[in-house]
């Protein structure tokens, strides 16, 4: 029972960073855009939460920061693809590799520096019961955030009125905009929220996951968390499954280490990413179900017309 309780310990943390990395990309594609920069910007998150947390001692400070730093970067983004109509694709991959040079700079000066990791929530007599306790009530508040993240975003897209209108415009950019919404706003804020979840999705890790700085620390998890969308054909609740899943996948391989399993460990450290290849294939095999859940509009560059 100790070994279950520590497997799915270790499956929540993994499964963190993609759950607010993918919430947050899940939005930005809804209204329309494609920012295919998420790797990138969850490193830009990672450092600046890392820098400030290790600056100011302050863990609440650290987490406001990366996600500040995630919405300028992708507030970057949206400027270029938005106002300047640049390509949102080649945009997206220039945001990457600007993230990761620019992180791995800053980050230069942190490299060995420990940090302790985020505190657990512990209630007396309840974060001590077996099993549930630990798994429970036992967790950091950025992994009780992410369910709340998840609950709001269903909530948003469902069943309010803006919520409505980031649908619409990720739908028809032109039916939206004759009807008076503010196509370009609109997606400005979706594109800044989910560069703000990123950044978040990046602090978890340099926080809590691995409390320690090291260059590319994201390790290709930006990539997977746009697979998620794609996997979860845009519908949070699949989402929160396809992290949990994803994350349980990436942690194997140290539990088959554990258990002294004779498998190669780079055949075990490539799962994850040979389990993207497969369900991205395996989905768009599914032509009509990505035609009717994927924005209309997504990747589609808007001039409101005079």
């Amino acid at each position: 029972m100790d070994i279950f309780v520590q497997i799915v310990l270790t499956v929540i943390t993994a499964s963190t960073p993609l759950l607010f990395a993918a919430s947050g990309e899940l939005i930005t594609e809804k209204s329309g855009v494609l920012n295919l920069g998420v790797e990138g910007m969850m490193l830009i998150g990672a450092i600046t939460g890392f820098a400030v947390a290790i600056s100011t001692g302050s863990a609440t400070l650290a987490i406001f920061a990366a996600a500040i730093a995630g919405a300028a970067a992708a507030f970057i983004f949206g400027f270029l693809t938005l106002s300047l109509l640049a390509n949102q694709v080649a945009t997206g991959l220039a945001l990457t590799i600007f993230g990761v040079g620019i992180s791995a700079l800053v980050g230069a000066a942190f490299v060995g520096v420990a940090l302790e990791p985020l505190p657990k929530l512990a209630i007396p007599g309840i974060s001590t019961l077996p099993v549930i306790g630990p798994i429970v009530f036992g967790q950091d508040i950025m992994v009780y955030g992410s369910f709340v993240l998840i609950a709001a975003i269903y909530w948003f897209l469902k069943h309010s009125h803006w919520g409505l209108v980031v649908r619409a415009v990720g739908e028809s950019h032109d039916s939206a905009h004759a009807l008076g919404y503010p196509v370009i706003a609109i997606r400005y804020m979706a594109t800044i929220f989910g560069g703000a979840m990123c950044g978040l999705g990046g602090a978890y890790l340099s926080l809590a996951y691995t409390p320690m700085w090291a260059e590319n620390m994201t390790a290709g998890r930006g990539w997977i968390a746009l697979a998620l969308v794609v996997f979860a054909t845009w519908r949070p609740g699949r989402l929160l499954l396809g992290a949990y899943m994803f994350g349980g996948i990436t942690i194997l391989q140290l539990h088959a280490q554990g258990a002294g399993i004779n498998v190669p460990s780079q055949f075990m450290s490539m799962l994850p990413y040979l389990a993207t290849i497969l369900v991205l294939v395996l989905i768009s095999r599914d032509k009509v179900r990505i035609r009717l859940n994927a924005p209309n509009c997504i990747g589609q560059a808007f001039r409101p017309a005079h």
